[in-house]
């Protein structure tokens, strides 16, 4: 459970792909200062998302009750140390998404991926009024033109921006 939470928490925090978030390893998280993760995107570029405190908070208490972890372990290893990979992510999102859906019965009427929470990330972002062109290097495009079709089509519902609010 506690895997699942900070996996969701990352992914709306940071608007990353879950290729990105499987891949992140221990030194590519920066906690101190100008806090950010270092992903790794498309096409080998890299980027730095900062931060959410709330996030930091987290990522440090999950770093407390996995003292095991290496220097180069994934920061969200599997049974076998290594970074999950995007089927498990799937599953495991989903697994979140039925277990919400007692609280927020409204959230089984929508499909919920980890790429629909990639656009809820971007929508939050355009509403609390960050320029597009942020919003793009956030998340790892080039152009904000890559976003513009995608953003104006997308609106997360209503129980899908509660439900990760409360992560």
């Amino acid at each position: 459970v506690i895997w699942t939470h900070l996996l969701l928490r990352i992914l709306f925090n940071t608007g990353a792909r879950v290729s990105e978030i499987i891949g992140v390893t221990l030194p590519d998280m920066v906690l101190d200062g100008a806090a950010c993760v270092h992903s790794h995107g498309k096409g080998r570029k890299q980027r730095a998302v900062p931060l959410w405190r709330s996030t930091i908070k987290q990522i440090r208490a999950w770093l407390r009750i996995n003292p095991q972890l290496q220097p180069t372990s994934a920061l969200l290893p599997n049974r076998d140390g290594k970074g999950d990979d995007t089927w498990d992510v799937t599953q495991r999102l989903a697994l979140a998404v039925k277990a919400a859906t007692v609280a927020q019965p409204q959230l089984a009427k929508h499909r919920i991926s980890p790429h629909i929470i990639r656009h809820t990330t971007a929508m939050h972002l355009l509403q609390s009024g960050v320029d597009i062109s942020v919003i793009a290097l956030w998340l790892g495009h080039e152009s904000p033109t890559t976003l513009t079709n995608t953003i104006r089509r997308y609106k997360a519902p209503d129980s899908l921006i509660e439900f990760l609010k409360t992560l």
